[in-house]
């Protein structure tokens, strides 16, 4: 492997010298494979006892234990360092396993308890010596997900997410027998961290995260965690605005184009994008009805807000790094539609000034856009405004009046209030209110005026 860190090639010589041999493994041996540049490193000790293993880790400075029946060494925040082990399954739910360390066992049996052939596979970290013991390297180039043995992969559920993940982050194909393999595991003693934690990088990580979703339905992922999901196969869309197919295929085109727009937000706000395309339309199964000779989904916006919360709660979501997600993600499928309709009716200033005191405008224009950018193809003949010239409208209008991020600051203050005699009271409160709608509406604009206004209300 090239460019392998110093203290990698450091240890490893030191193992050497101690009559062991280090070994990378997993995610890192597969990614240079890829040509991709790996960011964290494993290594798999062999030939060299715990205790002996441990003093040698000590020479590299601090060493964080991990784990309980089972040590992991972490050095520093990129190398996890452990001895090859065997585990067997003993009790229900991802813990419930038993965990052995053997310096001893032979590589292929070492192997054997990984998930897939293609992070089965070893290599030397001082010779680069490559071991394959499962056909890791033909599946990658075959672009091919598939598990290594039968008892072994059933024994962790989580193993049938990481493969839709997989799938989603390198645009592979998940071999026909595993699949067959991941419809029979039961997904229900899964806690909601794990199951974020795949769903997150199947969203983040992946250029088109519709390859890994799909996979949801058809590894029965949806149909066991996710119902939400599952309702929306067969509710028919409207031909003239979704020519593609039915709710759940609009769906899945929807959050590709939602991860083509969001490379420039902070983390928290990604997935608030990207989890708020997946449920914008969640209303749509018990709104959609024929009539008119069209079918219809009125009120979609509003109904999904049940099923987004319910949604949200089997993963956890809340506050990330002081930004709450959960709130915005439930606006943004609340509020959806109205880009296009501000683009139609031409509303007030104070019509956006308010609409970003709920819901923050630039990612309510991102999941907008993605759900016109996934429904309507530039062949369709249909008004021009379809084709995201509402969105990019409604952003513009949003920046002209400085809410694309934040609501507007209230320019009259308690303090200010206080200084015209006035004692906090429930007519204190009611005059900023009164003042700022004022403000909302354009009718106020600075303090000077905030301040007349407030002594008329107060006389």
């Amino acid at each position: 492997m090239t460019n392998l860190p110093k203290k990698i090639l450091k240890l490893a010589e030191i193992i050497r010298t101690n009559g062991g041999r280090a070994m990378l493994v997993g995610g890192c041996v597969r990614d240079e494979l890829m040509g991709l540049e790996p960011k964290d490193f494993d290594i798999e000790v062999y030939g060299i006892e715990p205790i002996k293993l441990k003093e040698i880790l000590k020479q590299f400075g601090r060493v964080d234990a991990v784990g309980e029946s089972f040590t992991v060494y972490k050095l520093g925040q990129d190398l996890d360092v452990s001895l090859p082990r065997r585990e067997r399954k003993v009790s229900r739910g991802h813990k419930g396993f038993i965990v052995e360390g053997d310096p001893n066992m032979s590589f292929e049996e070492a192997a054997k308890r990984r998930d897939f052939t293609i992070n089965a596979i070893m290599q030397d970290a001082l010779t680069g010596e490559v071991i394959d013991c499962y056909g890791g390297q033909e599946d990658l180039k075959r672009t091919k997900i598939r598990h290594i043995a039968d008892e072994t992969f059933i024994e962790d559920s989580l193993r049938v997410l990481r493969a839709a993940q997989f799938a989603a982050r390198f645009e592979f194909e998940i071999d026909e027998k595993t699949i067959e393999l991941c419809k029979t595991i039961d997904l229900t003693d899964l806690p909601k961290e794990r199951i974020w934690g795949e769903l997150e990088k199947l969203l983040l990580k992946s250029q088109k995260p519709s390859i890994g979703l799909r996979y949801f339905y058809e590894l029965n992922i949806a149909s066991q965690l996710f119902p939400e999901l599952t309702a929306l196969v067969g509710v028919p869309q409207d031909e003239i605005w979704h020519p593609e197919g039915d709710v759940d295929v609009h769906t899945l085109l929807v959050t590709d184009e939602a991860r083509k727009l969001i490379d420039d937000l902070p983390y928290p706000k990604k997935i608030a994008v990207m989890l708020g395309a997946l449920c914008h339309d969640f209303g749509k199964p018990s709104t959609t009805e024929f009539f008119d000779g069209r079918i219809r989904s009125h009120g979609h916006d509003e109904a999904g807000i049940e099923p987004t919360i319910s949604f949200l709660d089997k993963l956890g979501i809340y506050t990330f790094d002081g930004f709450d997600v959960r709130e915005q993600i439930v606006q943004l499928v609340r509020y959806h539609l109205l880009p296009a309709m501000f683009y139609k009716q031409k509303p007030s200033n104070g019509a956006f000034r308010r609409l970003a005191r709920k819901v923050e405008l630039d990612l309510l224009y991102r999941v907008s856009k993605a759900d016109t950018l996934g429904r309507n193809p530039d062949w369709l003949p249909i008004e021009k405004w379809s084709n995201s010239d509402a969105q990019e409208w409604f952003i513009e209008k949003a920046k002209d009046l400085n809410v694309e991020n934040k609501p507007l600051e209230p320019i009259l203050l308690g303090r200010h209030l206080i200084e015209l005699g006035l004692k906090p009271s429930k007519q204190f409160g009611e005059i900023l209110k009164t003042i700022y709608e004022l403000q909302l509406d354009g009718k106020v604009t600075n303090l000077e005026e905030a301040i007349a206004e407030a002594k008329k209300i107060i006389n």
